[in-house]
């Protein structure tokens, strides 16, 4: 082991600028074989990226801009190297001596389970290889396995039947109708990805597929088995709400032709993915898997941006073959929190469309309905069964200006849209200090806590669901965790200012009026990472506490004392509302990006708010530089599903 290169990582890590966990692998890997300085640098940056969500280290990169790869600046980077000596010039290079390393298997070589993956130019932690690997062979196999026959005219006939009944109306200004090409598509395999921003009607779009898959399934209809899921309990509770109302709506049109009440009586709620994998404590293994599958017939994934990896990977292997999997999602929202970018690299074609003549002659014989040449092409077999919603009938005016400026990159836009304060719907606050946020931050939650302090002993859950949507209806997101202006910090001075304006009562831990949100699952409980709930007391029981979680137009409660996993949530990160929707999104930005903050943040943060936005900003550049920079998370997932 070189000493010198690992004093160097000591003085990164101390500094901030790396985990302690980084460190122990590379040590971990020296131990276990001989390791030179240039294959412990490589694991440690690759430890690294896993910890951002990359899934692999390029070897292009490690030659490149290094704020660009690691954020850091040129004299740390160079210290780095200088600790390692001789630093390989080329991806060649850096090839040879990773290929040489006892501790990593070259794909191709003779494989005896090393730790470390090089395939062709990327480094993997092995099980990031095999998860990667696992998805773009069950992704591609749902693609190709299912297409109809050639000559399945009749059954295409059928499709093309429901489908004018589900869309009777043309589509706005005469243009393509993409919800009705989307329900095609998931009709053509055993895969069907439905994309598109807010307003695109994704939910809107997966109910008419629903009534269609109940109407062609003939002596199936009765018995098919349909769940539907999302990352979190609030998207999952969101999802059910939607294609429950949608559903209802379809069933008047429909009449008789099609039971669509019972049958979508018989769907059951919608599930976290963890729920309906089965997680179990102390395990990352799920109940079910490639041995024990699920017993679907069509899956129904939402907010599929969310999405890591490893539950990507952990999903496939539990579906069924026969199983028909929609995946629906917003690509441009920020990927999840763990390693992947799995919506975003099975998109990445969507805006073209790249369909081939096989694909457009389908689309237009089961819905009448003409592509436009320019989503022509030679896309793979991903695209063919991947459809992007383009007209937002919900999210438009200020907040989806400000939305589209922000995706495409126009920081003069976005910058306009907020300045014009349209109407309030939109407002750029400069913050000279906390007090303005945290007067904010009293206006937005004045009404929900005046609710909770009039609560009558003898409330029903009517009135407790009612103080939580008055909640729901205002929030504050941070961009990031720490700091005056991050999550922990904002908390503790918004708490505090509640208090001494005499709307609540702190008195410990647990105080009635208290949001929370679990920040880990807990399956005796019956709670998972990212549930929001609200401290309220137990009827039951004079003096104790229960946290209140809404799922739709129900409640479920869990004794206060019995959640350990909880942090206060006045403010949330923006990564952590994805799945949610607030009628008054308040986004804070840091006075100091980092370079670390990235438009996907900025796109998803104003996306939550469904009436008003105001964001509060220290430091105006942090916007622009933010608006400027895209996420690019390594991965070979992109390049394995266009091999």
């Amino acid at each position: 082991m070189s000493k010198e290169f690992f004093e160097q990582v000591d003085v990164l890590t101390e500094a901030g600028q790396l985990r302690r966990l980084s460190g122990a692998f590379a040590r971990f890997i020296a131990s276990v074989g001989a390791a030179s300085p240039q294959l412990m640098a490589a694991c440690v940056l690759l430890s690294e990226l896993e910890g951002r969500g990359h899934s692999c280290l390029l070897l292009s990169e490690l030659n490149a801009d290094p704020a660009a790869l690691m954020g850091w600046s040129g004299d740390e980077w160079n210290d780095l190297r200088a600790s390692v000596g001789n630093w390989p010039e080329t991806v060649a290079d850096w090839r040879a001596l990773l290929a040489a390393a006892t501790q990593v298997w070259p794909v191709g070589a003779a494989d005896v389970n090393q730790p470390l993956v090089l395939d062709g130019d990327r480094l993997y932690l092995r099980r990031y290889w095999q998860d990667e690997t696992h998805v773009a062979g069950a992704v591609r196999s749902r693609a190709l396995g299912g297409v109809l026959a050639a000559d399945a005219d009749a059954e295409t006939a059928e499709i093309r039947r429901w489908l004018d009944i589900l869309f009777p109306h043309a589509a706005r200004g005469g243009g393509t109708d993409w919800q009705k090409v989307a329900c095609a598509v998931a009709m053509r395999g055993k895969l069907g990805i439905i994309t598109g921003g807010p307003g695109t009607g994704k939910t809107y779009t997966v109910a008419r597929l629903l009534a269609l898959l109940f109407a062609t399934a003939g002596p199936r209809q009765a018995g098919l088995r349909v769940a539907l899921a999302a990352p979190t309990g609030k998207a999952a509770a969101r999802l059910k709400q939607s294609i429950d109302i949608a559903l209802d709506e379809l069933a008047e049109k429909v009449g008789s032709a099609l039971p669509l009440r019972e049958l979508a009586a018989r769907m059951g709620a919608a599930r976290t993915l963890h729920s309906l994998l089965g997680a179990r404590p102390d395990t990352r293994a799920f109940q079910h898997h490639a041995g024990n599958q699920l017993d679907v017939d069509v899956l129904i994934v939402d907010e599929a941006s969310m999405i890591h990896l490893e539950m990507m990977s952990a999903l496939l292997a539990a579906l069924p073959p026969q199983a028909t999997l929609i995946l629906l999602g917003d690509k441009d929202q920020l990927a999840s929190v763990e390693a992947g970018a799995v919506l975003g690299d099975l998109c990445h074609n969507a805006e073209a469309g790249e369909y081939l003549p096989e694909t457009l002659s389908y689309v237009h014989a089961s819905t009448g309905q003409e592509i436009p040449e320019s989503f022509a092409g030679h896309g793979g077999p991903i695209a063919q069964q991947t459809v992007m919603l383009r007209e937002s009938r919900r999210f438009g005016g200020p907040i989806g200006a400000l939305a589209l400026a922000v995706n495409a990159g126009d920081t003069a836009k976005a910058v306009e849209v907020l300045r014009s304060g349209q109407d309030g719907k939109v407002v750029w606050t400069d913050l000279a200090q906390s007090s303005d946020l945290l007067q904010l931050a009293l206006s937005g939650y004045r009404p929900y806590l005046q609710l909770v302090k009039n609560l009558p002993e003898n409330a029903d859950d009517i009135v407790r669901l009612a103080i939580l949507k008055s909640f729901e209806s205002f929030r504050i997101l941070c961009a990031v965790r720490e700091g005056e202006w991050g999550v922990s910090g904002l908390n503790d001075a918004i708490e505090q200012r509640l208090q001494s304006a005499g709307l609540l009562k702190r008195t410990g831990e647990w105080y009635v009026g208290r949001p929370v949100m679990v920040t880990r699952n807990d399956y005796a409980s019956g709670v998972f990472n990212g549930d929001i709930g609200l401290t309220l007391p137990d009827p039951a029981r004079p003096g104790a506490l229960r946290v209140y979680f809404s799922e739709g137009e129900t409640l479920r409660s869990v004794l206060a004392t019995r959640l350990r996993n909880v942090e206060t949530a006045f403010a949330m990160t923006v990564h952590k509302s994805q799945g949610s929707e607030f009628l008054h999104t308040a986004m804070v930005l840091p006075k100091d990006g980092g370079g670390m903050l990235a438009r996907e943040l900025i796109y998803t943060g104003i996306t939550r708010a469904r009436d008003y936005f105001t964001l509060l900003t220290p430091n105006g550049q942090v916007l622009l530089d933010a608006i400027g920079q895209r996420t690019q998370r390594a991965s070979g997932l992109r390049h394995l599903l266009d091999a």
